[in-house]
This record gives C-alpha cells, structure tokens and sequence, in this order.
C-alpha cells in the first residue's frame, strides 16, 4: 500500500504557474509508477500525466502536453506535477495516484491507491 498526500493547489490567474506536490508513504513507492488525474465538476476523472518507476519515461495527456511537467524524487518519496501557461479549463480537483507496476498506465483504473486531491482553480 501507498498512502499519498497532495498538495500545492489554489488559485492562480491564467498564465500562472503552479507545482503539485505529492508526498508517498509506504515502501512500494520505489515499485510504483506514478500519475496524477484530474475532475472537473460534472465530469469524469481524466488523465493528465505519468511518470514510470525509474522516472525515465513520462506521458502527458494532449491537452496539457508542452506545459506541465511530472517529476519524481526516490530520495523524497514524492512526485510533482509543474503547471504552467495554466488555462481556465485546469480548473478541477488534482489527485496523485500509484500504480503497482513499473510502466506507466492512462486508465483510472489501472491505479491502486489515491490521494485525496487538491483544488486547481484557474481565474481568467
């Protein structure tokens, strides 16, 4: 099991950045791809990047592609989501979630544990 812990959301207007911070408990981090996920009210929960077990290969949801970024630190037991260029359609609730396998996955389904999520809110 891996407990995780967002945080680093808010409001920001459009154009301005912002870094998600997930922080993980529990020894399977090591084994565990990582992804973060959003939901909008009303809306499914969509996928918007991963990053694999070693950290070497990322996937980025098209409509986020060339402005956020998803990093990890093994030493941290943590992974980030950098946003930047940020557009009133972010606007949704973030949830870092793990996944027991080396690659990455795109499906909600293909995680196994989540956090709780944290709010992006993007003004224009």
């Amino acid at each position: 099991q891996v407990q995780l812990v967002e945080s680093g959301g808010g409001l920001v207007q459009a154009g301005g950045s912002l870094r998600l911070s997930c922080a993980a408990s529990g020894r399977t981090f090591s084994s565990s791809a990582m992804g973060w996920f959003r939901q909008a009210p009303g809306k499914e929960r969509e996928f918007v990047a991963a990053i694999n077990r070693s950290g070497g290969s990322t996937y980025f949801a098209d409509s986020v592609k060339g402005r956020f970024t998803i990093s990890r630190d093994s030493a941290k037991n943590a992974v980030y989501l950098q946003m930047n260029s940020l557009k009133p359609k972010d606007t949704a609730v973030y949830y870092c979630a793990a996944r027991f396998a080396a690659a990455w996955g795109t499906a909600v389904g293909e995680y196994d544990n989540w956090g709780q999520g944290t709010q992006v809110t993007v003004s224009s």
